[in-house]
């Protein structure tokens, strides 16, 4: 089953195959990556869906980032922020991608930050969380993204106390600087909901195996998965292409289900449940509508 939240132990087990030994000992909901490594392992980008946890990322590089309907093309040092509320992910990373990134979950700064997460600025989804660096920025955040990684690898009692500190100077460094709002390369907010749709739906096929199961399959499922209103989603899609969201949808459906039918030997039973249908009766009477054809007529075609 497609999920639409990960969890933090969730992504801990992707990244690492396994929670981390400290994590499980103390419970502390914290650690730092290196996008240098997760380049040359080959991680992908994250799937498009909400996390329950948060993120900062320093990134060195050229690439393209995905929050909720807008997408935000970024080149050089750039400083990013993420939260739980926003679905989002990037671009597969470029060979020369480099930087930092550290995640954690809200009970990490419990009785430490004066501010609520939620409240700050860089938290609310309010505004796009991109900051574009100058050197001497770059070089200054850079440093505490070193500091986090050299203190989280030692003995010292109090290192979590330290690498919050560094955190919280990380988010009170940022909110002084001015947000990137060079959203591109749509041009209205109708065609910048319509290519995030669009990638969205794509990400889910093709379908390889019978354990994957099409389920954004509904313009409200996807206007959730995508934090709008059905309504705004729907005029977005009509606007920008003359067709309803729907038909966007059951167009993509009959070419997944031709392609399943003639290229696999799965019964139609099987094709139909992959396809998030209830039962093959209604894959049926959807497929002969779209096509003409039953299904079991269209194999043998």
């Amino acid at each position: 089953m497609r999920k639409s939240t990960e969890s933090l132990e969730e992504f801990y087990k992707h990244k690492l195959t396994q929670i981390p030994e400290g994590l499980r000992k103390n419970n502390e909901l914290f650690n730092i990556f290196s996008i240098e490594e997760n380049v040359i392992n080959g991680i992908s980008s994250p799937s498009y869906i909400r996390r329950n946890f948060y993120k900062i990322m320093l990134f060195k590089g050229n690439n393209t980032f995905h929050y909720s309907d807008k997408s935000i093309p970024i080149e050089g040092d750039t400083l990013l922020f993420f939260d739980p509320k926003t679905p989002y992910t990037y671009d597969p990373l470029e060979p020369e991608s480099s930087g930092w990134f550290c995640v954690f979950k809200e009970e990490f700064f419990q009785d430490t930050l004066r501010l609520n997460l939620n409240e700050l600025p860089l938290f609310s989804g309010a505004r796009h969380p991109v900051f574009k660096l100058t050197a001497e920025e770059s070089k200054e955040i850079q440093s505490i993204f070193e500091k986090i990684n050299k203190t989280i690898d030692t003995e010292y009692f109090y290192k979590y106390e330290l690498i919050k500190s560094y955190i919280s100077e990380l988010i009170y460094l940022a909110m002084q600087l001015h947000p990137n709002e060079d959203v591109s390369p749509y041009s209205d907010a109708s065609s910048r909901i319509t290519a995030v749709f669009n990638e969205l739906l794509e990400r889910q096929f093709p379908i390889e195996s019978k354990e994957q199961r099409f389920e954004l399959r509904s313009p409200k499922i996807i206007a959730d998965q995508l934090s709008l209103h059905v309504n705004s989603l729907n005029r977005a899609i009509k606007n920008t292409t003359g067709l309803t969201t729907t038909d966007h949808i059951f167009k993509k459906l009959t070419a997944e289900s031709k392609a399943l039918l003639k290229h696999t030997n799965w019964n139609i039973a099987e094709i139909s449940y992959v396809l998030g249908f209830e039962d093959q009766a209604h894959f049926n009477k959807f497929f002969k509508k779209q096509t003409t054809l039953s299904p079991s007529t269209f194999r043998q075609v």
